[in-house]
């Protein structure tokens, strides 16, 4: 079974899908506490207009997806906030505009074909040493903010205006949340699919919040369900021939069937 780990492309699957599981369980903790669960398919597909960007422009598949994510990211947050237009069709709107563009982008290209499948479902072969570099990294530092401003940013997400009443720099924070959600979902898209990191970010922390516990407990629940899952995922993925992404994806989903049923 251990000869798995004698690939390099295996060995940096791994390293990369354990840094995404933990990261996106904490950032999806807080997104889904703050009913802002579409963020991450909004961000996946705008991140695919950064890939039909890059094929077009022959630029870097890693950087240009994660500048675009992160542009439209505080674009989103600036809207919410100062504008005060709904979340739900300000996300829409970046969703269906961005998935038009980066069709329109990709058919300019050289169309559909194997390298943009393996960023819209996932391929455990594709992750490079410098995008399991950068992603270790910026799973680093981004729990270093979480857990530094973990008291704050709690209360912002379960009372918005009573943080901003007390003086929180709820606006800050907020992009802060959303800035890092953008760039986790433009590093994950080769290991999970653009297709699918949504539901890695929002199955673990839904399956956890099942069990009613309390918020550090829940968090902690949902960096397991998001461990197995993506360890899971990836080993059957590889004896199976399957998809990585979507392996993962339904290994998350079936912790939450069960965990429904043993909630009732």
């Amino acid at each position: 079974m251990f000869e798995i780990f004698d690939y390099e492309f295996m060995q940096r699957a791994f390293v990369v899908g354990v840094s995404l599981s933990l990261l996106t369980a904490v950032l999806g903790s807080f997104i889904v506490l703050k009913r802002y669960a579409m963020l991450p398919d909004a961000l996946s597909h705008i991140a695919l207009l950064g890939v039909g960007i890059g094929l077009v422009t022959h630029a870097s598949p890693i950087y240009v997806p994660i500048v675009v994510a992160v542009v439209a990211a505080m674009a989103i947050e600036y809207l919410r906030y100062k504008k005060r237009l709904y979340s739900d069709a300000i996300l829409s709107i970046f969703l269906s505009g961005a998935l038009a563009m980066a069709i329109v982008l990709i058919n300019l290209s050289d169309g559909f074909n194997a390298s943009l499948f393996s960023y819209l479902f996932g391929s455990i072969t594709a992750v490079s040493d410098e995008e399991a570099k950068i992603t270790v990294g910026f799973t680093v530092v981004s729990l270093l903010l979480l857990l530094g401003s973990y008291r704050k940013l709690l209360f912002v997400t379960l009372d918005e205006e009573s943080a901003q009443a007390s003086g929180i720099p709820v606006f800050w924070l907020n992009l802060m949340l959303v800035v890092l959600s953008a760039v986790t979902v433009a590093l994950a898209m080769r290991i999970v699919g653009i297709l699918l990191i949504g539901a890695l970010m929002v199955l673990p922390i839904s399956t956890a919040l099942l069990y009613k516990e309390n918020f550090v407990k829940t968090v902690w629940m949902a960096i397991l369900f998001s461990l197995v899952s993506v360890v899971s995922g990836l080993l059957c993925s590889y004896y199976l021939g399957l998809s990585s992404g979507a392996t993962i994806v339904l290994v998350a989903l079936a912790f939450f069937i069960i965990s429904l049923f043993l909630n009732l």
